[in-house]
């Protein structure tokens, strides 16, 4: 069990667990979310608990969790109130984990601005990662894993919108314009073996 959380403890940029199942050929399961609540280091919240049911259920080695907004609030109102709900070095370590990982399963919901999932899809591409979901909602947003059912394949995930520069193969450190993408395409996937 490891987390990484600001000094300051306001924000939570990324969470691992080992899975119940250990399965050395495959890869840590990946989820990127909306934003963390309770879980640290040692505790879970449901969430977590939902998204380690699902790394067991693939026989992945591990669960990471990070989020489009890495600051730690159970309050959607205290999270738009905030000055900075991204966190100073959340992209940072998007990219990091991504390029890690390899598969993502994006799942933050249709609650984040477009400009923001748009930055974060963007990021993750530019890692390299091959990006997922566990369906999607009505305006093509990943679903979040605490409303899908526990046995919700995975499907592959194109984000409608990606930042112009990544999409075009510019450098990571710089974000300008949207430029529309591939609508989302359902394809059934199981968890890679590592090659």
């Amino acid at each position: 069990m490891n987390a990484i959380i600001s000094p300051c403890g306001a924000y939570r940029y990324l969470l691992k667990r080992q899975a119940e199942s250990m399965a050395p050929m495959k890869s840590t399961a990946l989820f990127i979310m909306f934003n963390p609540s309770t879980a640290d280091a040692t505790l879970d919240d449901p969430t977590v608990r939902r998204c380690r049911g699902f790394a067991k259920l693939w026989d992945c080695n591990g669960l990471a969790v990070a989020n489009l907004y890495a600051l730690r609030s159970t309050n959607p109102a205290a999270l738009w109130a905030h000055h900075d709900p991204v966190g100073p070095d959340n992209d940072d370590y998007l990219w990091i984990i991504a390029r890690e990982c390899g598969d993502v399963v994006c799942a933050w919901g249709s609650n984040a601005k477009p400009q923001r999932a748009a930055r974060v899809a963007s990021i993750l591409i530019d890692a390299g990662a091959r990006l997922w979901c566990l369906g999607t909602t009505k305006d093509g947003s990943p679903r979040h894993p605490l409303y899908v059912r526990s046995d919700q394949p995975l499907i592959r995930w194109t984000p409608q919108y990606a930042d112009r520069e990544i999409a075009e193969g510019g450098a990571a450190s710089t974000y300008r314009g949207k430029l529309p993408l591939i609508a989302s395409r359902a394809q059934t996937y199981s968890w890679p073996t590592r090659t």
